[in-house]
């Protein structure tokens, strides 16, 4: 089953890179373990563009979808043989990138 780990930014608390090299064997492991599916970091929500085609002509708007303090900073796509393995991954995650993580399995993917 596929889940996607999500790093959760916080504009209050800048990223702690008191363990560098942390995320890369993170992602190393992942990959030796066959679990990677992709991952990235992502930039900061002020680069954000938000388009929006549901009434015909594309409307886009720069800046998040959202304005709050939290954002998202960067995921994974993994693959774990359930729940309990993936949390498992996920505080691993939180513990190399200096943030928290939130999990959600993929609905109706293989």
């Amino acid at each position: 089953m596929h889940y996607l780990l999500t790093v959760i930014g916080d504009t209050d608390n800048s990223a702690d890179d008191s363990a560098p090299g942390a995320i890369d064997a993170f992602n190393d492991r992942l990959k030796d373990e066959g679990r990677w599916v992709f991952g990235g970091g992502l930039t900061d929500p002020q680069d954000a563009t938000v388009t929006d085609s549901r009434n015909g002509e594309p409307v886009f708007t720069d800046g998040p979808f959202v304005e709050s303090k939290e954002f998202l900073a960067g995921f994974w796509v993994v693959t774990a043989d359930d729940l309990d393995v993936a949390l498992a991954l996920s505080a691993d995650a939180s513990r190399a990138c200096h943030r928290k993580v939130e999990i959600r399995p993929f609905g109706g993917v293989a």
